[in-house]
């Protein structure tokens, strides 16, 4: 894994507004970045990311499977009673998935570490499955890079054959977003181009213009009834909105389905280490509470945690990471090393919720920045990758997507 320096194509930013890439830059700063590029070989895409992403995911539908029958570990996901049926209902029903990113901390040796599943609503799907593909053409027609470079990037492509498995021909499908955000209008519309190539009909409309009619059912912004919603908006928003009483009763199936909320919430990362305590892949993660219990054998679960904090202790206490269970962006995210917070997120907008305890695995630098992998799953397969780099220790929001590429 190298960061290698390259010319930009000289009329990228013309393209981008052709093709509706909007937010190429954000809040002042560039979002998208071409200035260089991150390299990897053909076996550390195959071995240390898309094998073990696929493996990561079938552990998570495990983890899903676990969970569901847990009251305890709905509580610890701080999951609404009311709805604990509905999710549960959504698993056993095997409402389809569509997809989901990975975030791994990689350096192109060893193992990649899992630092969370974006499995929910995760963005950067345009910039992922389609700019960074024409940037991979237009430079190799441009001989800037090697004959016979690649990409690991076939997400448009898994995207349409899994709108095809799930939907029958025709069907209709509704995507709604906030109104006004172009990085989130990008994601939603990257999903209605896979789904129109995959034979479907696919409506936009704003998650604000969505009504409730007289019989339960929900409603786009033409009075037309929503049988199918693909949704960029949080289950664990959603699930606390009045909307979500009439989600059951509606009749409507929900992308991504229900029982995604167990996978989003970074109560999952302890969930997986007491279920896969070793994996190459996982970091140790406990809930920060059993910790708490098991330092004074409190709580029912404090023995079976304390001999496994035990022995992740020595690990913990040189570097780990605190996390809300529910969090984006890196907000209310601290990193301690020895006992000292060697940085924390200024963004303090999920400060109320629980927190996890994840052993820290610092991101490799190169030029002052540190890479995070993104690994997309569509269905149940890792199709393909996508890097974001940030000058912070914690990703967040001012973060630069970086394309990639195979060397030959």
């Amino acid at each position: 894994m190298q960061k290698i320096d390259l010319p930009e194509r000289p009329d990228w930013r013309a393209y981008a507004q052709e093709v509706g890439f909007t937010f190429a830059d954000m809040h002042g700063e560039p979002y998208w970045d071409e200035t260089s590029a991150y390299a990897f070989s053909l076996e550390q895409i195959e071995n240390d990311i898309e094998d073990p992403a696929t493996e990561l995911h079938e552990m998570c539908r495990e983890a899903v499977a676990h969970i569901v029958t847990s009251e305890d570990l709905m509580d610890r996901l701080a999951i609404p009673e009311k709805h604990r049926d509905m999710i549960a209902a959504s698993w056993r029903d095997g409402d389809p998935e569509i997809y989901g990113r990975f975030d791994f901390a990689y350096d192109g040796n060893g193992p990649a570490k899992m630092l969370e599943y974006n499995a929910d609503t995760p963005t950067s799907l345009y910039e992922s499955a389609a700019f960074q593909w024409q940037w991979l053409e237009d430079q190799l027609a441009a001989g800037v890079l090697p004959e016979g470079s690649d990409q690991f990037n076939g997400i448009h492509e898994a995207l349409v054959a899994r709108f095809t498995d799930v939907f029958e021909p025709e069907s209709d499908l509704h995507f709604t977003a906030v109104a006004g955000n172009p990085e989130d209008y990008g994601t939603v519309e990257a999903m209605g181009w896979a789904a129109r190539e995959a034979g479907l009909g696919a409506h936009y409309c704003d998650l604000d213009k969505i009504a409730l009619s007289d019989d339960g059912q929900f409603l786009d912004d033409e009075d037309r009834r929503i049988a199918v919603l693909f949704k960029l908006y949080p289950w664990e928003d959603l699930l606390r909105d009045d909307y979500a009483d009439h989600i059951t009763g509606s009749g409507c199936l929900f992308i991504e389905p229900a029982w995604k909320a167990l996978l989003s919430n970074k109560g999952l990362l302890p969930v997986l280490w007491q279920m896969f305590e070793g994996h190459p892949n996982l970091l140790p993660a406990f809930f920060e509470q059993d910790i708490a219990d098991a330092m004074t054998g409190n709580g029912t679960a404090a023995v079976d945690v304390a001999e496994t904090f035990g022995r992740a202790e020595a690990q913990l206490i040189a570097g780990h990471v605190r996390k809300p269970i529910l969090s984006r962006e890196g907000a209310s995210v601290s990193i301690h090393k020895s006992g000292e917070v060697v940085e924390q997120s200024t963004n303090t907008d999920y400060a109320e919720h629980p927190r996890i305890i994840q052993a820290y695995a610092p991101l490799p630098q190169f030029d002052g920045f540190r890479p995070v992998i993104g690994a997309w799953i569509v269905g149940q397969a890792c199709a393909g990758i996508g890097v974001r780099e940030d000058r912070s220790r914690i990703t967040q929001d001012l973060s630069r997507f970086k394309p990639h590429y195979i060397t030959a």
